[in-house]
């Protein structure tokens, strides 16, 4: 709408040429009030182009320096991160007079006679590649060829005899 209604009144230095009128002191002050609006209307045009094209770049600098300050923090916290480095001060392997070796990257304690504890919970270790899962929940340790039911009934494969638990 706005379009329409400055394309029906010329402005700028151009507009103000084709209007000069008759010559009348009423015509020069219509002009001269036509020219003077003219005039207005170039400056705002240029105000508002200058201010969105300095706000435009307002806005991409401080996004730059948003990344820029982003960018910083992550170096430096890389920095920090490769300053401390825990060190293992165990032994890869640690001997018992028993014959009992911990495995301290892999925290396995074996027994003398073969068995593998987990050191951090105590449990049997079964190495999970030595195990396959049933449908029904139950598994095959096939390093000793013991199928451990759902229910925890142990059953030796070899001899199809259950496993007793107590000695």
């Amino acid at each position: 709408m706005t379009a329409i209604q400055n394309s029906a009144n010329p402005a700028g230095i151009l507009g103000a040429l084709s209007n000069m009128g008759d010559g009348s002191l009423s015509s020069f002050f219509g002009q001269t009030t036509a020219a003077a609006n003219n005039f207005a209307t170039i400056a705002q045009t240029n105000l508002s182009s200058r201010s969105a094209f300095y706000a435009q770049l307002a806005s991409q600098n401080q996004q730059q320096r948003q990344q820029d300050q982003l960018q910083q923090a992550l170096n430096q916290l890389n920095q920090t991160q490769k300053m401390v480095q825990p060190q293992n001060t165990l032994d890869p392997v640690i001997f018992f007079p028993d014959g009992t070796t911990i495995d301290t990257t892999s925290n396995i304690m074996t027994k003398p006679d073969g068995t593998q504890y987990d050191v951090t919970t105590g449990a049997k270790y079964v190495d999970p590649a030595d195990l396959i899962q049933m449908a029904n929940g139950a598994y095959l340790n096939t390093s000793t060829n013991i199928l451990t039911m759902s229910d925890g009934t142990q059953i030796d494969t070899v001899t199809g005899l259950k496993v007793s638990t107590t000695a």
